[in-house]
């Protein structure tokens, strides 16, 4: 079975039945922490009742500097939304890492950005080093992939559209909310990746509600892909994409056909006048709630509960 591990400013902990016992280890970075499993089980194994982990304040359970990296329309469900009707190519982006906060820490909206997105994901941290040129098989994922956590990939979908510019709409502080668990799956629990459900609720409204098996390109083809030109070490997090769901949708094919036939600054501005009317984008004082489980109970990544607020 896997171990959750929840970090706080006083150190790492296991989390069981509702309690977490305090890890004995001088790990101040996840990839130090991974490095220490031997304290980690540990901690899970010791007969100690531990510390309700619910008075806990978790912090990110990646630390940062890291590299952070993300799959590009990576679920069937997300392709046909946003009107793609072939194969979608296999794609990444970088995220700066100094968007990676807490699982309860408030996402902030820049001044500039009006239609605000959220996303669910399923984070993949590396245990061991990727090496450029590395092929990455299905038996090799417990090998590479030490552990796994909830993370939003929060888009500032005006800046991402109209500029193309992924790294900045998807890297502005408190952008990539994370955790609360980094769980440690054992290698029997690898099978059971695909039953993983992802979901997200916005006010206790359900937005996006999928499971694994809708992946269009799985942890160890991406990472075989991603070996293509990017090394990866210990404590870097790969964000596998997003199930349908997002505030954003493609416009019907008709009105898309005639946006073509208009000026770039004239397409944008008819798009996101209709945009405007969308009730789904992020405002102040919405609450995202978002949590990856299988329905077993087998893995559990736990429940991030994260606040809107405009910047000051």
């Amino acid at each position: 079975m896997s171990t959750n591990v929840l970090r706080t400013a006083e150190g790492w902990w296991v989390v069981r039945d509702a309690h977490a016992v305090r890890i004995g280890t001088a790990a101040e970075t996840t990839a130090e922490l991974l490095a220490d499993r031997a304290a980690v089980r540990a901690a899970a194994g010791s007969g100690e009742t531990g510390t309700p982990a619910a008075g806990l304040a978790a912090l990110s359970p990646v630390t940062t500097p890291c590299r952070v990296v993300a799959q590009m329309v990576n679920y069937r469900s997300h392709a046909r939304e946003s009107g793609f009707t072939g194969d979608f190519p296999p794609a990444f982006f970088r995220k700066a890492s100094g968007s990676v906060t807490g699982p309860r820490d408030t996402v902030v909206r820049p001044p500039h950005v009006r239609f605000l997105d959220y996303e669910i994901e399923l984070g993949l941290v590396l245990g061991a080093p990727l090496p450029v040129g590395t092929v990455v098989e299905e038996r090799d994922l417990p090998s590479y992939v030490a552990g796994l956590v909830v993370t939003n990939d929060i888009s500032a979908r005006d800046v991402q559209l109209t500029r193309t510019q992924f790294y900045e709409s998807k890297s502005y502080p408190t952008f990539t909310p994370t955790g609360p668990y980094l769980t440690l799956p054992e290698p029997e629990d690898f099978p059971h990746l695909l039953d993983l459900r992802l979901r997200l609720s916005v006010n206790g409204d359900p937005r996006q509600d999928r499971t694994l098996a809708d992946m269009i390109v799985r942890p160890a083809r991406a990472l075989t892909l991603l070996a293509r030109f990017q090394r990866l070490d210990a404590g870097d997090l790969l964000l596998t994409g997003t199930p349908g769901g997002t505030a954003l949708k493609a416009p019907p094919k008709a009105v898309e056909k005639i946006g073509a036939l208009l000026p770039p600054a004239l397409k944008w501005k008819a798009f996101f006048r209709s945009q405007a009317k969308n009730p789904r984008y992020l405002r102040q004082g919405d609450v995202m709630t978002a949590a990856i489980a299988t329905a077993d109970g087998r893995i559990d990544l736990g429940e991030q509960r994260t606040p809107v607020a405009d910047a000051r």
